[in-house]
């Protein structure tokens, strides 16, 4: 059989795709770490006129990265959501996902500003800040955002006259 053959014999075949699921299940967060993983993206990229974080599942690539990734990072991601947990408790007698939303914008301001004593709080913050960017702006969600207005040119090639 030759390749022509073989393609018109491969075009033939029933295409099956796997049953699309919409039950999704962390691998790496429980229930609770993605529900702060939640609101903590969506507090860094928040749904205004366009989607957020939550709407773009910045969560869910989140823990597929951070589960299939180097150990490291899922240990200082994991003990910063634990970071995250205690100070709120401190602060405001509950863990981060339960506090109100000026509550949680008020520690993350902080933890932006790099206030003293809240180092540990700090470097978390930042490195929740850049993983949500770099996840959202890679989303059909964000890359549409990014592109709004055609702000992205149709090709980086050099053009010639």
């Amino acid at each position: 059989m030759d390749r022509r053959d073989a393609l018109k014999a491969a075009a033939a075949l029933p295409v099956v795709l796997p049953a699309q699921t919409t039950e999704w299940k962390p691998q790496l967060f429980d229930a609770h770490q993605n529900q702060t993983v939640i609101a903590l993206t969506e507090l860094i990229i928040p749904q205004t006129d366009t989607p957020g974080a939550k709407a773009a599942n910045v969560n869910r690539y989140l823990d597929l990265l951070l589960n299939d990734g180097p150990e490291r990072q899922r240990v200082d991601f994991l003990e910063g959501l634990g970071w995250l947990d205690n100070y709120a408790r401190s602060q405001h007698g509950a863990t981060f996902v339960k506090l109100t939303p000026a509550q949680q914008a008020s520690i993350l301001t902080d933890l932006d500003a790099g206030k003293p004593g809240l180092e540990p709080g700090t470097r978390f913050f930042r490195q929740a800040k850049g993983w949500t960017s770099r996840i959202y702006y890679n989303t059909a969600i964000g890359y549409a955002e990014l592109n709004k207005g055609g702000r992205v040119p149709s090709t980086f090639a050099c053009l010639t006259k």
